[in-house]
């Protein structure tokens, strides 16, 4: 049975990569890949941002870090896919053009921005412009505001459940999602205070309440709760938009105008969860947990050594200075 006896909680996080892990440490980054039968492991030091700065604050760090995870996973998997040799080809006349007018640098830059435009693009059309278009063509049958935006809301989530589950049933996915299952065994030993075996990592639980992927389940369920508050006081104030025709475009614009502040309380909700475990934090963290059950599988022992070898590649050097 797996086990989940925590002595402590770690700031440490990570990200599943192509045949390996990220993990984020207080002082460094690692990406660390198992090619050819061999874990590659390459670091780097982390920028380390003031705590009195302005970017530290309270609901402005929530949107600060969400984009800085974003930018560092796209290089990160960028990387995992250089150093997996399934993944080496040649590059198309149109990526060797690309690098010959913008340099090598600006290149990576420019893939890295598009990547990351591109996914938000996406996520936006998908989770939110979607299933606003869906409930707007059956607005006229729906009484009443709140009621319309608990139907969105409960339409975003189902498509992102059944976006998940598709995902999670593709072949090359399931691999990537059990060496997310290693990140979470792993820094569940880590926190429970055993030494970093193999046998000690495949005994925990892969479920971790920081989990980057049910901070994005948590972020549409705080999305219900902040669209349907704030819709309410535009009519409120504005009665008059319930008659325009592009009524529901105008909603959709104010959403994504809000969609910085559903990032941020959502961030918070991961702050308090990640330091503190009590029946509130487990009441907070249910949802994210229970999904988890479509986004991580079972590592093998060679997944779980590659996520010991990336936790032990970000430990500070004072220990400690990874406690929440």
């Amino acid at each position: 049975m797996p086990q989940n006896q925590e002595k402590f909680k770690t700031m440490i996080g990570g990200q599943a990569l192509i045949e390996g892990i990220m993990m984020r440490g207080p002082e460094k980054d690692a990406i660390v890949v198992r090619s050819n039968g061999e874990i590659q492991v390459e670091t780097q030091q982390r920028k380390i941002r003031p705590k009195n700065s302005p970017l530290a604050w309270p609901f402005i760090r929530g949107v600060v870090n969400f984009f800085d995870a974003q930018v560092t996973g796209v290089k990160a998997l960028m990387r995992s896919a250089d150093l997996s040799p399934e993944e080496q080809e040649e590059p198309s006349k149109f990526d060797r053009w690309l690098e010959e007018k913008l340099g090598d640098k600006k290149f990576q830059n420019f893939l890295v921005s598009s990547s990351v435009a591109l996914g938000l693009g996406m996520s936006i059309l998908l989770f939110f412009f979607l299933p606003n278009f869906i409930v707007g063509l059956a607005e006229r049958w729906i009484p009443g505001n709140l009621l319309r935006n608990l139907i969105e809301g409960a339409v975003r989530i189902c498509i992102f459940l059944v976006y998940m589950f598709l995902v999670s049933r593709m072949g090359e996915m399931k691999r990537v999602f059990a060496y997310h299952g290693a990140e979470h065994k792993t820094i569940r030993c880590y926190e429970a205070g055993l030494p970093l075996t193999v046998d000690n990592v495949r005994q925990q639980t892969r479920k971790h309440p920081r989990c980057g992927t049910s901070f994005l389940f948590v972020v549409l369920i705080i999305s219900i709760l902040v669209f349907s508050a704030a819709s309410s006081a535009l009519l409120a104030v504005f009665p008059g938009l319930e008659t325009i025709p592009g009524k529901s475009l105008i909603m959709f614009a104010v959403k994504l105008l809000l969609l910085p502040v559903v990032v941020s309380v959502a961030y918070e909700i991961n702050r308090i969860v990640g330091r503190f475990d009590n029946w509130f934090t487990r009441l907070l963290t249910a949802p994210g947990m229970w999904f988890q059950n479509f986004t991580t599988y079972e590592p093998d022992d060679e997944m779980i050594e590659v996520g010991i070898a990336s936790l032990q590649a970000v430990l500070p050097e004072k220990e400690g200075d990874d406690r929440w």
